[in-house]
């Protein structure tokens, strides 16, 4: 009863943050609204006894991504602008392509036979997963780690390009 409780509470979360993510014009204000689903869906992975992937999902995708796109948003010096008007021209194409999106997954929910197993879950996940990826999966492993190096140095490159043109910019009209 007490996990129905806190998963109806998460979901109504990741729900509603999800859709604040998305619909807010601030788009400082988005990324904190994912940040708030991404804690949500840790919150899933905890109730599934995935310890590892809980805390890879904080980790990760709110203590590096969400951090970085804070860092970006705050670098980019339009949004500071008085006169940044945030419109969306494509809010029809984008509610049809949501609205199929829906339906396909709702359709593939509803008529997929979910085998349940009875088998008792493992009681040291995360000393398995962890064999696994230094094992059989090392090398995808590696490649996400240069993958994500790359794209914090891109990220830092577009971050120093923007500052200098931001600071040259300046210099030019004192």
């Amino acid at each position: 009863m007490g996990e129905q409780v806190v998963f109806y509470g998460l979901a109504f979360l990741l729900v509603i943050a999800s859709m604040m993510a998305v619909t807010v014009r601030n788009i400082f204000h988005a990324a904190i609204y994912l940040i708030v689903a991404l804690f949500a869906v840790a919150g899933f992975f905890i109730l599934l006894q995935a310890e590892f992937l809980a805390a890879v999902q904080i980790l990760v995708y709110v203590g590096a991504v969400a951090v970085l796109m804070i860092f970006a948003v705050m670098l980019t010096s339009r949004l500071s602008d008085v006169n940044l008007r945030a419109q969306n021209e494509q809010v029809g194409v984008g509610a049809i392509v949501a609205l199929g999106l829906f339906t396909v997954v709702a359709f593939s929910i509803w008529s997929t036979n979910w085998a349940v197993s009875s088998a008792p879950m493992a009681v040291d996940n995360t000393g398995a997963l962890g064999r696994l990826i230094m094992t059989k999966y090392v090398l995808p492993f590696e490649i996400v780690s240069v993958l994500l190096l790359a794209a914090m140095v891109g990220a830092i490159v577009i971050a120093a390009k923007e500052n200098k043109k931001r600071s040259k910019e300046g210099g030019e009209g004192a």
